[in-house]
């Protein structure tokens, strides 16, 4: 049997300096991994004492970035490829999507959330949050959508039953997608206390099961972490 390759995942540290601090893209890798069930170290880096590890392996970037059998890799999107491709069937489950649009489900809601909560114009308020809403809507139309595989089993369906983007295990549209919509529940219930509205059935069955899988709840940052990271950009509308 061949050597189990080396894996170290770099991401970035939290105040406290050890557990994880907010980084879509970082919990992004550390969900692959742990989905694809391979063996890695998980290292911490706390950004303000820019230790030397990073001025060696990968001087002028910033986490995360992946040690492989002793290559270092930077580029986010490169690496998720570079994992799909290494550690691949039949050792390690396939992650990519069967259906190319669930790649772009929900591609806006960051944009839109930014806007929205970097907004210090009361004024401007409504139509931002309208159009945060509006990239809300769309994503649970894709989520409420039965795709193609469950219209086969059942050409009358009308609505999905499915638990994620893609079908009923996660993949890399969701490594891609959760870490950002879990940002999107903390703060904008703190800044807006505004909640994902009920009414939009696909999502919030999208994001209640997505809670119970460990692969994304253990990989999550504290709130208060994507609350502090937030303090600087986001606006408090006093009305």
């Amino acid at each position: 049997m061949a050597e189990a390759p080396k894996i170290e995942l770099f991401v970035k540290a939290s105040v406290d300096a050890e557990s994880v601090g907010n980084c879509p893209f970082c919990q992004r890798l550390f969900m692959i991994l742990w989905l694809k069930g391979a063996n890695f170290t998980l290292n911490t880096v706390d950004m303000r004492r820019a230790p030397d590890v990073l001025k060696t392996l990968a001087p002028g970037s910033q986490p995360p970035f992946l040690i492989y059998n002793g290559d270092v890799k930077t580029d986010t999107n490169k690496i998720e490829e570079f994992m799909e491709e290494t550690l691949a069937p039949p050792q390690h489950p396939k992650l990519s999507c069967r259906y190319k649009e669930s790649n772009g489900a929900g591609e806006d809601i960051f944009r839109t959330f930014s806007a929205y909560i970097k907004n210090p114009n009361p004024g401007l308020n409504n139509m931002l949050e309208k159009k945060f809403l509006s990239s809300l809507v769309k994503l649970n139309m894709y989520l409420e959508t039965p795709l193609p595989h469950e219209l086969e089993k059942n050409p009358d369906a009308t609505e999905s039953s499915r638990l994620y983007l893609d079908g009923d295990t996660l993949t890399l549209a969701d490594c891609n997608l959760l870490p950002k919509l879990n940002i999107i529940k903390v703060v904008c219930k703190q800044y807006r206390d505004f909640g994902i509205p009920k009414e939009l059935k696909g999502l919030t069955r999208y994001l209640n099961n997505a809670y119970k899988q460990d692969e994304f709840r253990h990989t999550c940052p504290k709130d208060s972490e994507i609350l502090l990271a937030y303090q600087p950009v986001a606006r408090y509308l006093n009305k």
